[in-house]
């Protein structure tokens, strides 16, 4: 039976693969469309098989934020090409949306949802299919609150998202967003910097202050200073705003409304900080 362009439109539309791998799929089932799905299908696990020892270091990052839940997926592949690829994206999106929908609190419950009557990796897999590129999540954050936020930074390499004490101005919280992506803090408050991060901040600057010849008395007042510079550097509520120099978030947050502070925040970069 000849293959028509209907036929090739039709698995197209199917599966998503290239038009000639839907042409010779079609050639070897002699038309038969449940089968070519099948070709098509098995080749996107032949390649991922295949692919399974290469670096998936590049990938498309995105987050969304809804009724008091927020939640980040990255979908990492191997080159930049097929990161900006649409049908890429569009499959990163499609999982992120099913998190949300499923309130999702694990890389594990994300790996086991259906969408649409098929498992994640199954999708994956046939993307596999099409880029001819190892695929795999590379990494998902969640977070609850009275008031929740997210942003994408231009490039999809990069998201970030947000717990309030209670529900913020999208703009407000998309500010407070973009300065967890642009500062990179490691806690909202100093009171929740792990110990041992303090410890080592702490003797750093002991060290580096008698190394600078200052006498053995001043030391630990010397690296107590330098240890509230780092707070200030690090902690997100004491960061110097972004957009206003003259504030810090948590002056910010308080401009906005008294009592309105961050709680939580995620932050995923497929890129070196």
């Amino acid at each position: 039976m000849a293959v028509t362009m209907a036929d090739i439109s039709k698995l197209r539309k199917l599966t998503g693969a290239g038009m000639m791998d839907c042409k010779k799929a079609l050639e070897e089932t002699n038309c038969d469309m449940d089968a070519a799905v099948e070709i098509i299908r098995k080749k996107g696990q032949a390649v991922a098989a295949k692919r399974e020892d290469r670096e998936a270091s590049e990938g498309c990052v995105l987050s969304a934020a809804q009724d008091g839940f927020a939640a980040l997926v990255a979908l990492k592949c191997e080159t930049d090409f097929v990161a900006k690829n649409e049908g890429f994206v569009a499959l990163t999106k499609k999982i992120l949306d099913a998190a949300m929908a499923a309130k999702c609190k694990s890389l594990e419950e994300v790996n086991a949802l259906v969408i649409e009557g098929r498992p994640v990796s199954e999708l994956i897999v046939e993307e596999i299919g099409k880029t001819g590129e190892k695929m795999e999540l590379g990494g998902y954050e969640w977070l609850e609150g009275a008031g929740v936020t997210c942003y994408d930074h231009l490039g999809n390499k990069l998201s970030t998202i947000l717990a309030f004490n209670k529900p913020v101005e999208r703009q407000v919280g998309r500010n407070v967003a973009m300065q967890v992506a642009s500062m990179n803090p490691i806690s909202v408050s100093r009171a929740d910097v792990p110990a041992e991060v303090v410890k080592q901040e702490f003797e750093i600057a002991r060290e580096k202050a008698r190394a600078e010849g200052k006498k053995e008395e001043m030391l630990d007042k010397i690296a107590e200073g330098r240890l509230n510079k780092f707070y200030k550097e690090s902690c997100l509520l004491e960061q110097e705003y972004i957009m206003d120099a003259s504030m810090t978030i948590e002056k910010y947050l308080k401009s906005v409304e008294s009592d309105l502070v961050a709680t939580a925040f995620k932050r995923l970069n497929l890129n070196e900080d």
